[in-house]
């Protein structure tokens, strides 16, 4: 665990903070167009966090940052708008971003797209715990960096592949974070949801916590193994890692 110390906050106010800090950072070409859904769909965010963040967790899951047609759209990670709504239960209104792209509007709930990562891991702990409540009793799932990154051409570009002076002011916010809400939730394990994300939880916490670090794979449509059958890969990644997938 990190060190020993009162946290008086909240996720809620870590994420308002870092959104604050991170508005501040400049990108240069080929981004031009950043999100903050953070910013414009806080209600969602604020409900999703509110409900299912309070206490402490014995897992952190973390991704990598907002998709566009998930958390872009509403506000939650991982945000595929029907699983969002009609299992987690959240929804509310979402505003459009400053400087939005022609070929990438923010829809909110409306959004026709499914965003495929969130289907699998929704779907996931959904099948795997039939209620929201008995998922969240032992997990938490976050993103590491809150900003969503469009070149000119609409195309998605992700933290990893900025250049290494705007990722490093980016990831200095982003590991601080980080490490609030892990001494805020006090897990044993943090996991990685990814390469990146198990990349940037070692980077940031492989100094100050005393738990696992580890990683799944990312339900992405651009993965092999998350397309050879997502729940299964990430089953396996579990019990590998330690953890006792038997449901009470």
């Amino acid at each position: 665990m990190l060190a020993s110390r009162v946290v008086k906050t909240d996720l809620w106010h870590i994420h308002r903070r870092l959104s604050q800090e991170v508005k501040a950072q400049r990108f240069g070409p080929p981004v031009t167009h950043v999100y903050n859904p953070l910013e414009y769909a806080e209600v969602p965010l604020r409900a999703y966090l509110d409900r299912y963040g309070r206490g402490t967790r014995e897992i952190l899951l973390l991704g990598m940052n907002p998709g566009p047609f998930g958390m872009a759209q509403t506000g939650v990670p991982f945000g595929d708008p029907i699983m969002v709504r009609d299992w987690l239960g959240i929804e509310g209104p979402v505003r459009s971003p400053e400087h939005q792209h022609p070929k990438r509007p923010v829809l909110g709930f409306g959004c026709p797209r499914r965003e495929i990562s969130g289907k699998r891991l929704w779907g996931w702990a959904r099948d795997t715990f039939e209620s929201p409540e008995r998922f969240f009793s032992r997990f938490m799932v976050l993103n590491y960096c809150p900003l969503v990154f469009m070149e000119e051409s609409g195309r998605n570009r992700t933290p990893d592949k900025l250049p290494a002076q705007e990722r490093a002011r980016l990831f200095a916010a982003c590991d601080e974070a980080l490490r609030k809400e892990v001494a805020l939730l006090r897990p044993r394990m943090v996991i990685g949801i990814g390469a990146f994300a198990e990349a940037r939880v070692r980077a940031a916490l492989e100094d100050v916590f005393s738990g696992v670090l580890g990683r799944i794979p990312h339900p992405s449509p651009a993965s092999p193994v998350a397309n050879g059958g997502w729940s299964v890969a990430a089953h396996r990644a579990f019990e590998e890692l330690g953890v006792n997938m038997t449901v009470d």
